[in-house]
Order: C-alpha cells, then structure tokens, then sequence
C-alpha cells in the first residue's frame, strides 16, 4: 500500500461484485424500457464505464460536469455547473450516476435542474454513500457501499486531481490534506 493511504476500504474485487450486483438490479428494474445513463464527470467515469457495461438494456450515455469542492476536502455549498448535457432528456427515464454522495448538495440541485426538463423518471446511483454528512434529504436509489466519514480516493475519487487510477478505494491519511 502507498504511504498515502491509512487503509484499504474497499479491494478492487469487491468493488467488481458490487457493480455487477447493482447493474443486474437496474437491468430488471428496467426490463423492456431504454434507459439514458448521465455520469458525473469526472469521478465517477470508472464506475460509469464498468457499470454500463453491466447494463443488459438499450442505453444511451451522456455526461455532466458539477463542482462543489474545488481543490478541498469538503464541500464548499457552492454548486458550479462545468458542462451540461448534449441531448434532451424529454420523456426519458434517466439515471444519475455519481461516484460519492456526501452533503446530498450537488445532487439535490442537479435532481430538482433534471426534473425540470421533464423526464420520464429520474434516479440516482452511486458508488458510495456517506449518509452521516448528509445536509439535504436525499437517498439515492441504487448504492453500492455506505462508507463511514473518511476522506476516500481510488477508483476515479481524487484529492486535488490525483490518486483517481487507483484500482481501489483507500482512505487518504489525514496528513497528506491537512499540511
């Protein structure tokens, strides 16, 4: 292990059932309907990409980018808008997919922005959940692992843009952020 990291919370293989597991569920919720998959750039794109795969569906994709954190450790509240869909959401049902919901913030505003553009439904999956630093009532309706409050990486989740080509997720050691 780096010395970056205090701990392994997640190994890889874990990580691969557990997408497995979600998708399979999401493939059944949706039997017989097309479904348009939003990834949040840019932390969630290996989750995306395994998870798609996953999908036994007619899907489309397409791509977001939001910003709460800026180069810190929390969030700022301040929920930025970096890149918006390509195409209409119109009628279709859509699924969110995130890589960590913490304060709930960035997703309650990107939930109440979708909704307004009229889809067919509209859920969200995540990779993991922190529901101990929820500040808005938000629960997300696919979830792969509800994480303690740790500051993870790995996995696509970085501190100020590195650690995101881990293979797993590891708590960052607190001392690499609070120098």
């Amino acid at each position: 292990m780096k010395k970056d990291f205090a701990k392994v919370l997640i190994t890889k293989e874990e990580i691969a059932a557990k997408v497995k597991e979600v998708a399979a569920r999401i493939t059944e919720d949706y039997k017989g309907e097309s479904v348009l998959f939003v990834c949040i750039l840019k932390g969630s794109v290996h989750f995306y990409s395994d998870l798609t795969r996953e999908i036994d569906l007619p899907l489309t994709m397409d791509f977001m980018s939001i910003s709460s954190y800026g180069a810190g450790t929390t969030s700022s509240g301040e929920v930025k808008m970096l890149k918006d869909l390509d195409k209409t959401i119109n009628g279709k049902h859509v699924i969110i997919v995130e890589d960590i919901i913490d304060s709930g913030n960035t997703l309650s505003y990107l939930k109440r922005l979708l909704s307004s553009r009229q889809p067919a439904s509209i859920k969200i999956c995540t990779l993991l959940d922190k529901p101990s630093r929820r500040k808005v009532d938000l629960t997300p309706d696919y979830c792969c692992f509800t994480i303690p409050d740790e500051f993870v990486v790995g996995y696509g989740l970085d501190y100020d843009e590195l650690y995101r080509n881990e293979k797993e997720i590891y708590v960052l050691d607190p001392a690499v952020y609070s120098e």
